[in-house]
């Protein structure tokens, strides 16, 4: 009995010890910490220095990407660096200017310098680059959607100039800022542009995650979209082409479809062939989620392009967004635990694969345009064309050409999508050949001799380009890393 009241006591006192130290833990623990706001963002606050009040590291990190970037971090995108040049795509891409010619594109095409830059870039361009006119402001200017409710859509028609001075004076020269991604009265991302809400519902997928808005808040400016035109030529709205599409899987042909599908959607005359024809511009956010290996594993766009760093004690989102071959690879180092050397290679060797295919596209895709080019002048000499193989070779054309410009323009020289990238630029060259087969065989039938190889006179298309006179810079070029091209098309060929 005596050990039993020992246990008894024992238990007894350990219970008021606990209960005691409950106690005092809770009496004396120190109060949960809360944010505390030193002020309030107000509704429909545009300039980013309000917000900037409140969250300096990150505003301070955002007023970065004016700055230049280290030159020699990257072998194919370079940007706005510390070199001071300004990368023209036409140079890099010589094949470009030849199917471009006719359009804006054609005339003056820079490599991006980055967010700041969005606004002032427009400013500075060749006129002809403008002629959309308001439409152009859509996902450059954070006024965009308000602009195009109080115009109830036409600020889309308006010429350019008199759609920017529908900005606020202070604010004609503002890229995307804060209030383009963020709820001011809470701070989660958000979007608010026609263009995404309406493409979201299209696709099915109004609703997003948390962590699928990180992609999302991109993806308002970078994809892709249509500017459908009037029997008058000019903008009457700006879509994105996802119809069809769904969640991870906006491909090329969706695109392609939907470019197709209107007549309204050809925006341009192509000056080689005489083709009405749509375009494809910056499709990162299609590219990337066409189950993509980083898409699949959970990786956003914010995970490598805003990687988070730390700022004295304090742990942000670095929105001074950027490659991050620009950073030593330092967003890849969250999840990879390879040297950054090591993975810089890997990038390096991918987009040198990529870019061994799209001179492989671009060129065939080039040759063909030319090849249409000598048919519609025999043609308009009594020529007779097979109007079956004429009709046959122009599909399989269209189909190459949108491939080649959809690799051309989105962002990452294949990384973001590595397989996809190869097999969106092996179909193009397939297209591309089927449709040179068979112009050169309906031309055949009507008594024309096509030569071997097809001159493509680069020089021009490339040369004189503009209001600045713009000329092709031979030491920005891109050539085949493989050296396969120049015998595929010898460098004479080229027109140059």
């Amino acid at each position: 009995m005596n050990i039993q009241k020992i246990i008894l006591s024992l238990c007894a006192a350990a219970i008021a010890l606990s209960l005691a130290v409950i106690s005092v833990v809770f009496i004396y623990a120190p109060p949960k910490p809360i944010e505390v706001k030193t002020g309030v963002i107000n509704d429909n606050e545009y300039e980013p220095v309000k917000w900037g009040q409140l969250y300096p590291l990150e505003y301070d990190s955002w007023v970065k990407t004016k700055e230049p970037r280290k030159s020699g971090k990257s072998e194919y995108k370079k940007g706005w660096d510390d070199d001071g040049i300004i990368y023209d795509k036409l140079s890099e891409f010589p094949y470009m200017a030849l199917l471009f010619k006719g359009w804006g594109f054609g005339v003056e095409y820079n490599e991006p310098r980055g967010h700041h830059y969005m606004m002032i870039d427009q400013n500075e361009v060749d006129p002809s680059r403008l002629k959309a006119g308001g439409a152009c402001l859509t996902c450059k200017t954070p006024y965009a959607d308000k602009l195009a409710r109080e115009t109830k859509g036409a600020i889309f028609s308006a010429p350019y100039k008199d759609a920017v001075n529908m900005i606020p004076e202070n604010h004609r020269e503002l890229g995307v800022a804060c209030i383009d991604c963020h709820d001011n009265k809470t701070m989660d991302l958000k979007v608010s542009k026609w263009t995404i809400l309406k493409s979201l519902e299209t696709i099915g997928h109004a609703d997003c995650t948390k962590e699928q808005m990180r992609n999302v808040v991109c993806a308002q400016c970078h994809v892709t979209y249509i500017i459908p035109k009037d029997a008058e030529m000019k903008s009457t709205d700006v879509i994105f082409p996802w119809k069809g599409g769904k969640w991870g899987n906006i491909s090329v042909e969706t695109i392609i479809a939907n470019i197709k599908s209107d007549p309204s959607h050809n925006e341009w005359t192509q000056a080689v062939t005489g083709f009405k024809v749509g375009f494809i511009r910056h499709p990162e956010f299609e590219f990337f989620t066409a189950n993509s290996t980083h898409f699949k594993a959970g990786a956003s766009c914010a995970d490598c392009h805003m990687p988070y760093k730390r700022v004295g004690a304090n742990k942000i989102s670095d929105h001074d967004i950027k490659s991050p071959l620009k950073e030593d690879m330092r967003a890849c180092l969250q999840c990879h635990a390879e040297t950054p050397e090591w993975l810089k290679e890997r990038v390096v060797a991918t987009q040198q694969k990529t870019i061994a295919l799209m001179n492989r596209s671009g060129y065939a895709v080039a040759t063909a345009a030319k090849l249409f080019e000598l048919a519609h002048k025999e043609r308009d000499n009594g020529k007779t064309i097979e109007t079956a193989l004429y009709d046959k070779a122009k599909d399989y054309y269209l189909e190459a050409f949108y491939r080649c410009i959809f690799l051309g323009a989105e962002n990452s020289v294949g990384f973001h999508n590595p397989p996809e990238a190869l097999r969106i630029a092996g179909d193009s060259v397939a297209y591309a050949s089927k449709a040179e087969a068979l112009l050169r065989q309906g031309l055949s039938k009507a008594g024309v001799e096509v030569p071997l190889h097809v001159n493509l006179e680069l020089s021009k298309y490339i040369n004189q380009r503009g209001e600045k006179k713009l000329n092709f810079r031979p030491e920005q070029e891109f050539a085949d890393p493989t050296a396969i091209q120049d015998t595929l098309l010898p460098k004479e060929m080229k027109g140059l």
